[in-house]
């Protein structure tokens, strides 16, 4: 059986990230959303083991001396961080998942998972980005800077990714990243073990 494939997605706030990867799971039920540990409190209406499992900032800090998990960041003062048995059993089994974690979580991954695929999706400018940021409401002028100066960060690391998307129009950007997961699923060696008996009997 083939193994599943690890599809890492990276993307500055604002980039509309979250909306690509929710059709992504609408249209592919064969890949399924890694659901990461964090040391922040619940927000209204979110779901432990939906959203996010949620821990304490002592036990997370435990989890990482043991070594659980594959990759982890702390951002704005929260940690963040992906269970990597979870993910080895997953794969193992033929799935593919989706991580959406920051550049320095994919670099992690990275080095753990050469074969991984890295998505890194772009805005149209950073005006764009910044006026997204700002209809969202909900944010303080000082964090919105903050995370435009964290963007420009993060766009720095884009050519690690082996794919880009630049999200200006959102149909066309989830046909990209739907497409981005259907290729590497043709590509040969992965067709040469899914499909080996039907290769040897056509060899014959």
């Amino acid at each position: 059986m083939a193994k599943g494939t690890i599809y890492v997605v990276t993307a500055p706030s604002g980039a509309g990230k979250t909306t690509l990867v929710a059709a992504l799971l609408a249209a592919d039920q064969q890949i399924q959303l890694s659901i990461s540990y964090t040391s922040r409190p619940a927000r209204s209406g979110e779901v432990e083991g939906k959203d996010y499992y949620f821990v304490d900032r002592a036990k997370f800090e435990s989890m990482i001396a043991s070594g659980d998990f594959l990759e982890w960041a702390e951002v704005y003062g929260n940690y963040y961080g992906t269970s990597r048995a979870w993910i080895e059993s997953v794969i193992e089994n033929g799935r593919d998942i989706l991580l959406e974690i920051d550049w320095q979580g994919a670099q992690q991954v990275t080095k753990l998972f050469p074969e991984s695929v890295g998505i890194f999706v772009l805005p149209p400018s950073i005006a764009t980005l910044e006026q997204r940021l700002r209809a969202r409401g909900k944010d303080t002028e000082e964090v919105i800077q903050q995370r435009m100066s964290k963007a420009r960060e993060e766009m720095g690391h884009v050519s690690e990714a082996q794919y880009v998307i630049i999200n200006e129009h959102i149909d066309d950007a989830v046909r990209d990243i739907i497409s981005v997961v259907r290729a590497e699923r043709l590509r040969g060696e992965r067709q040469a073990i899914r499909h080996a008996a039907l290769v040897e009997a056509l060899k014959a």
